[in-house]
């Protein structure tokens, strides 16, 4: 057993290590973004000159006064020095924008076709028919994908913009009033130090939020599926209130990262102030007196004009936290417990028994129902899953494939206790309800290493081979609505015939059939897989010779 589970740990962490690789190729885009990147160096340069600029002359012009200075002052020159900075702000942001978005949707094409490669990889897709993609992460997924798609827009560019401008001011400052460089390093380190401790804190509300959130999806979502059953019971308004006070913690969440973002802002917004008021003063306590002043004001009013481009500091702290949470996110196809879960069911190995011990099963909400169950599954031995509805047959196959938790008790493999990763790996569920993708023939059936033989063969034994043959061949293109619920129902069950799952689990097969025809593909199907564990769920009677479990 411990062999097959290292196999389906090497096989999984071969393909997401193939899939999910850093980041996409950018060669298209890397142009766009030096390009992007001197434009918004070039902007934040022209916005601290024009502010500079600005106060400089205001001052030399009250400095000259209405006097015989005033006759001989030049205005021309700094007046339009006014007019070039402003316009080289203008024009640089513009260009910057339209550059850098250009290059950000350049990296979004290669990106997310990278991450949706990697869900449509994932064991929660492909391995389970397509059924069981955790509908209250999928919300989750596409946040991060934003994220990730905005990281360099919003967190690397003005990162790097406002550093250059802090250096380009912090020399200017120890050249024209050296004194005062302690004092703005000391506030600079402030700064850091308050949006470290801002990162943690958002990071954590963030974390805990998403958890709520998705805690309350799929409270709210079971909760919806079982109104009847709940209603039944009495316990409608309890689940559904316990599924809305996640949300409503979700709400408190918020406003703590909030109140974090906000003391960020008005750190930033005091920094410029500070600064050039320890400027001005390290000036004048070094004797500058009129016009020598003119130049600590020229320096001190560039910390003012950077510091109004570091109001979007707080938006590069919440960017920075959520670029981490997604890029942790979107690594992560499952459950921390199922990270080594196999991607592909083709494994290597045989299973000869899967026992349950004590095991539980929990209805939607998570309450337990139905006895405790002990039985074995053998290979060459199949097994019918008997009892009326809501009796838990489905809801045993997914808790034996590991897609759902049991309430109690454990899963044997050939004797060991294996974890929902490692069942995973070695199961094939195919439900009765699977879904059809809007794809070919051949990318429906989830075998991509199988050979158009084996395919053909696998056709035929559903009886699907003329209706495919008729309808174009494997590369027609199938909808869930071009097929009738027989025809879904056959292809469904021509992938359990392709997989090569040492487990194959099948939910309700002679669902939507007749009943003959029905009978003929169980029988192939038991046939086929003589060398495997096979335990279905049937309404009908199971097939002769078969264990039985009834529940």
């Amino acid at each position: 057993m411990s062999t097959i589970v290292d196999t389906a740990r090497d096989a999984g962490d071969a393909r997401r290590d193939t899939v999910m690789r850093d980041d996409p190729p950018r060669r298209g885009s890397a142009g766009l973004w030096r390009l992007a990147l001197a434009l918004a160096a070039l902007s934040l340069t022209a916005a601290i000159l024009l502010t500079s600029v600005s106060v400089w002359f205001l001052g030399a012009v009250a400095l000259a006064g209405a006097g015989s200075a005033a006759i001989g002052f030049d205005f021309h020159t700094p007046g339009a020095l006014v007019r070039l900075f402003a316009l080289t702000r203008t024009a640089a942001k513009y260009g910057e924008r339209l550059s850098g978005h250009a290059a950000a949707l350049t990296d979004q094409v290669a990106l997310r076709l990278t991450i949706f490669e990697a869900m449509a990889a994932a064991p929660s897709t492909t391995s389970a028919g397509w059924q069981l993609s955790r509908e209250e992460r999928l919300a989750d997924w596409l946040d991060d994908v934003e994220d990730r798609d905005d990281e360099r827009l919003r967190v690397v560019f003005p990162a790097a913009t406002l550093s250059l401008g802090l250096v380009l001011l912090a020399i200017a400052t120890a050249v024209v009033a050296a004194a005062a460089a302690p004092a703005i390093l000391l506030l600079a380190a402030a700064g850091l130090l308050l949006m470290r401790h801002s990162m943690r804190r958002i990071g954590a509300a963030e974390t805990a939020a998403r958890a709520a959130r998705r805690k309350g999806s799929a409270g709210l979502g079971a909760a919806l599926q079982a109104l009847v059953p709940l209603a039944a019971e009495g316990l409608r308004r309890s689940e559904t209130a316990a599924a809305l006070d996640h949300f409503r913690n979700v709400q408190s969440l918020q406003r703590d990262q909030a109140e974090a973002l906000a003391a960020i802002d008005v750190a930033a917004g005091l920094f410029g102030p500070l600064a050039v008021t320890a400027v001005m003063l390290a000036a004048w306590q070094a004797g500058a007196r009129g016009d020598a002043l003119l130049p600590a004001a020229f320096v001190g009013f560039g910390w003012l004009a950077l510091g109004e481009a570091a109001g979007v500091v707080s938006k590069i702290v919440l960017g920075r936290v959520k670029a981490v949470r997604a890029r942790a996110g979107l690594a992560v196809w499952t459950d921390p417990d199922e990270r080594r879960a196999a991607v592909s069911p083709v494994l290597a190995g045989r299973v000869t028994a899967v026992s349950l011990v004590g095991l539980g099963l929990q209805a939607p909400g998570g309450r337990a129902f139905c006895r405790r169950l002990d039985a074995t599954f053998l290979v060459g031995r199949p097994t019918a899953l008997v009892g009326v509805s809501g009796s838990g047959k489905t809801t045993l196959l997914k808790t034996i494939a590991g897609w759902l938790a049991p309430a109690g008790g454990t899963i044997h493999v050939d004797g060991e206790a294996a974890n929902p990763a490692a069942r995973q790996g070695l199961v094939h569920l195919c439900l009765h309800d699977a879904a059809i993708l809007s794809d070919t023939v051949r990318a429906n059936l989830f075998a991509g290493g199988a050979s158009d033989a084996e395919i053909a063969a696998a056709l035929a034994f559903v009886e699907l081979g003329e209706r495919v043959a008729a309808g174009g061949g494997l590369d027609a293109w199938v909808t869930q609505d071009r097929l009738s619920l027989g025809e879904a129902q056959r292809l469904n069950l021509a992938r359990a015939f392709l997989t090569t799952a040492p487990v194959i689990l099948l939910d309700e097969p002679m669902e939507h059939l007749d009943p003959a025809q029905a009978v003929r593909i169980l029988a192939r199907l038991r046939r086929h897989a003589e060398d495997r564990v096979l335990v279905y769920s049937a309404h009908r009677p199971p097939l002769a010779g078969d264990a039985v479990l009834s529940l």
